[in-house]
């Protein structure tokens, strides 16, 4: 195992961070490393937005969820599909794009794209020490984060990505098992299977929370995957993202 893999191993999402702001270099290494992610056909359909205005990222945070984190870090990145500069370039190269810009295609290479690149991003911070959190609470009111950075159509805030060095540690949380995740040969589709290694994770998971609260917490994955996909969340983002010019062909 190499020092890349133990990185990325150790992965553990950090929630407080020293109050040391990231340097000029730290910031563009970690953007850098973020371009230098895999892209489809070239296209670079992202834009990332560090935040450093106080009151920005104030009501960045209120808007997340009232995320104390989100206010307070190193530095603060909002991660956003970004197809504006695309349909600038057919208004500037004389192509008829839009057709393109608004498919459902496009839409997930936009995706996809940004997720590549922060995930990059990722990597880079916690490989120089610092810690990271990921932060899709943005989503609760994307017009009114679209407005906070003044953000122009065919762009959309996927989610921030809070970084700096940790104040506090935390351990790193069990994943699903290898087997459940990774098929060879096409997908395995045999419920009882399925069924008995859940059975076996929500064991370890309850296990964990039971550990790290002190008794206080000792519920089930499977339990809270039920739980929060009982219920409605976020369902304007349809709407919202049609209103931006994407996936509406």
């Amino acid at each position: 195992m190499n020092q890349t893999i133990e990185t990325i191993l150790n992965h553990r999402s950090i929630r407080s961070f020293k109050k040391s702001p990231l340097s000029e270099e730290e910031i563009h290494t970690i953007v850098k490393s973020a371009q230098a992610a895999s892209t489809s056909s070239y296209i670079q359909a992202y834009t990332i937005i560090g935040v450093r205005n106080p009151e920005k990222k104030k009501k960045l945070a209120e808007l997340a969820g009232n995320q104390s984190y989100v206010e307070e870090n190193g530095h603060f990145f909002v991660f956003c599909a970004d197809l504006y500069r695309h349909e600038n370039i057919g208004k500037w190269e004389g192509a008829d794009v839009m057709a393109s810009l608004e498919s459902t295609e496009k839409f997930m290479v936009s995706l996809i794209d940004t997720s590549l690149a922060a995930q990059n991003a990722a990597i880079a911070a916690e490989s120089m020490g610092m810690g990271i959190c990921y932060i899709g609470g943005i989503r609760n009111d994307l017009e009114a984060v679209s407005e906070v950075l003044g953000l122009p159509r065919h762009v959309i805030p996927l989610f921030g990505l809070a970084v700096g060095y940790p104040a506090n540690d935390s351990s790193v949380k069990p994943r699903l098992p290898l087997h459940a995740v990774y098929h060879e040969d096409g997908y395995k589709t045999d419920e009882a299977a399925m069924k008995a290694e859940l059975d076996r994770y929500d064991e370890t998971i309850s296990s964990y929370y039971h550990e790290r609260t002190g008794g206080k917490r000792s519920d089930r994955w499977t339990e809270q995957m039920a739980k929060m996909l009982s219920g409605k969340k976020r369902m304007y983002m349809k709407e919202f993202v049609e209103k931006r010019g994407f996936n509406k062909r």
